[in-house]
């Protein structure tokens, strides 16, 4: 039996194949028959680990940080109760202790045996490698280095546990202290960053395939602080006592960020992010011709000990378009219940978020004149259609307005990024360039007054 056949909590790994070869070459290491077949597998697990470091951007023994991997992106029974919570006591717990028995002797692996059985060269650099500059391409360097970590850590504590992991038959002379240290740090990693793709990562997007709806990591997220939106203090205020309140599993509203553009909605929503990920927040951006996968969506996290804002960007509808139906059902309106640990986030340029006309405005009557009817579509009972688009805009119960800058303000804006990005020019001088530039790039906004900024920094 393959040593990866006894786990029993911790099976179908994401990135199992290297596990898969290793363990073949384990058990048929001793097979002259198999010895040719033996060496092409080793060197494919060599290979397949200098490209996971790749990858993820590891360093040190790149073998532990790859069993360290499967053990943080497994997501099981165990892994998601201990996941923000932790975890103390319970079957699960030893269950959990069987298994970690195992991964400790893996751990414990000795190469130099391997390569004097299989008579191959091994390379030092896989158990010391050096990353170089390449930074990684899937976790930030948070949640890197926080792995590697752990894996030091866990093969410390396999060390620890005095045992020859070759002797895969006896583990009666384990030391207890050696798997409660391997229990207690792989919980703390689960209760301190979670549990697979939700608990490596903070923001995700829907795709919708042949197996159905699919929540996918976005691994390049713009690391955007609130306090790097100048003024909005109101506003700003607003939606962190709406989010803070929500984290701690208060009553909180679905908020709608609307006004006009950039004024620094969407930044604020990265911002409240980034602010509170380390809380438990995750964000799942979603468009509106994926309304439809809503419900998929949700089921899929309401079970999970996160808190998930459903955040749509931009969001605004034509008359013919229908998909706000779908919206309106998940808010409110639906049997199912929106989940305690789901809010949805919208910015728009629109209050109502459904193009009206001058007709809505005008009470439809049967004796009015044919031109009047035309004018709102013919439509006999124009206040319903006036209801029927603002309904969807009601069920946010938080509307925060954000609007453009006076002068006064638009030329605050600019001294203050000026200051931070250490632009060396002298005021008048800076700010009659700012009125150049904003009369010909979009007028006052903060998104002008950051792009005017960009623009000198950069010449300078």
């Amino acid at each position: 039996m393959k040593v990866s056949d006894e786990l029993i909590l911790y099976r179908n790994f994401e990135t199992g194949q290297i596990l898969e070869d290793m363990d073949w070459v384990l058990a048929h290491i001793d097979l002259e028959e198999e010895r040719e077949e033996v060496r092409v597998r080793f060197y494919s697990c060599m290979h397949a680990l200098i490209d996971l470091a790749g990858t993820y951007g590891f360093e040190g023994n790149l073998w532990h940080n790859y069993l360290t991997l499967l053990l943080v992106n497994n997501e099981n029974v165990f892994s998601t109760s201990c996941e923000i919570s932790g975890l103390t006591d319970g079957s699960l717990l030893q269950l959990a202790k069987h298994d970690f028995l195992i991964f400790m002797r893996l751990y414990c692996l000795d190469f130099s045996e391997l390569e004097e059985k299989l008579s191959v060269v091994f390379f030092e650099e896989i158990l010391h490698y050096k990353r170089g500059s390449v930074e990684g391409r899937v976790f930030n360097r948070r949640i890197r280095d926080r792995i590697c970590e752990l894996g030091t850590q866990l093969a410390a504590d396999s060390a620890a546990a005095g045992f020859d992991c070759t002797e895969k038959e006896n583990a009666s002379c384990l030391s207890d202290a050696g798997l409660d240290a391997f229990t207690a740090h792989m919980i703390r990693f689960y209760q301190e960053f979670g549990v697979g793709k939700f608990g490596l990562h903070k923001a995700f997007r829907i795709a919708h395939d042949e197996n159905g709806v699919q929540i996918l990591p976005i691994t390049n997220i713009a690391h955007v602080k609130l306090d790097d939106l100048v003024g909005y203090e109101i506003q700003k205020k607003k939606l962190i006592d709406n989010t803070e309140a929500f984290i701690q599993g208060k009553t909180a509203n679905n908020c709608l960020l609307f006004g006009d553009a950039g004024t620094g909605k969407s930044s604020s929503i990265k911002g409240i992010l980034n602010q509170y990920y380390d809380r438990g927040l995750r964000m799942i951006e979603i468009y509106k011709h994926q309304f439809q996968d809503l419900n998929a969506v949700i089921a899929q996290i309401k079970n999970r000990n996160y808190r998930f804002i459903i955040y749509m960007d931009d969001l605004s509808f034509e008359e013919f378009e229908v998909e706000y139906k779908y919206l309106k059902a998940v808010i409110e309106g639906g049997l199912e219940r929106k989940p305690e640990n789901v809010l949805i986030y919208a910015t728009s340029n629109r209050r109502h978020l459904i193009r009206e006309q001058f007709g809505d405005n005008m009470e439809g009557d049967i004796g009015k004149p044919a031109e009047i009817h035309a004018t709102h579509g013919g439509d006999l009972h124009v206040s319903d259609t006036v209801q029927e688009k603002l309904s969807l805009s009601s069920r946010f119960g938080v509307t925060i307005y954000f609007g453009s800058p006076d002068k006064k303000q638009f030329q605050h804006i600019v001294r203050t990024l000026a200051a931070r990005y250490g632009i060396a020019m002298p005021e008048e001088e800076l700010l009659l360039e700012a009125n150049k530039w904003e009369l010909s790039h979009g007028g006052l906004s903060g998104r002008t007054a950051q792009q005017f900024v960009d623009y000198i920094s950069a010449m300078q």
